[in-house]
């Protein structure tokens, strides 16, 4: 039996030191961001050790996460990654100078059963990821655009779903 509807609780994740280039993608969707999501969907800009977002993302339903990644084909260069159908792969992956990267804490959240059961990843594609260097043009010019796709996704994984009657 089932009781009434609630739409899904979604989380977004946009990560990156905004002190590194184009590693401050997050940074700059997150504000790109502000206001143009509904009011129960969770946002943050995170930037360090990726670890903590277990605890960020406890209790949702699907997590939309915005990161950079290394040049595979070109700066500014969007990646959509579904993760119950794709890897997140390790080449894309900015070094980090902290323990834990997005991918590590995924994985760890999912052995211990703590991931959302939808995971989506926007990874731009950066150029420069030096200490005090400026997002590069070809990054900020996707800025908008990762954040018009973002608002998207909020939309097509937040329908209601069913909640279970309590039993009494």
């Amino acid at each position: 039996m089932s009781g009434p509807a609630a739409p899904r609780k979604i989380f977004v994740a946009c990560l990156g030191n905004p002190d590194r280039g184009d590693d401050g993608i997050g940074a700059l969707v997150a504000k790109a961001l502000a206001g143009r999501l509904p009011a129960d969907v969770a946002l943050i800009a995170r930037g360090g050790d990726m670890l903590a977002l277990i605890d960020d993302w406890a209790g949702f339903d699907a997590l939309i996460c915005v990161d950079a990644a290394v040049p595979i084909s070109g700066p500014g260069r969007i990646h959509r990654l579904d993760l119950a159908t794709d890897a997140l792969p390790a080449e894309m992956a900015v070094t980090s100078s902290h323990a834990f990267g997005l991918a590590d804490a995924i994985r760890l959240a999912r052995t211990l059963g703590q991931a959302p059961q939808e995971i989506i990843v926007y990874a731009v594609e950066g150029h420069s990821f030096d200490p005090g260097a400026a997002v590069t043009p070809a990054v900020a010019d996707g800025i908008d655009e990762v954040a018009q796709r973002v608002v998207a996704e909020v939309t097509r994984l937040r329908p209601l779903m069913t909640l279970p009657l309590s039993g009494g």
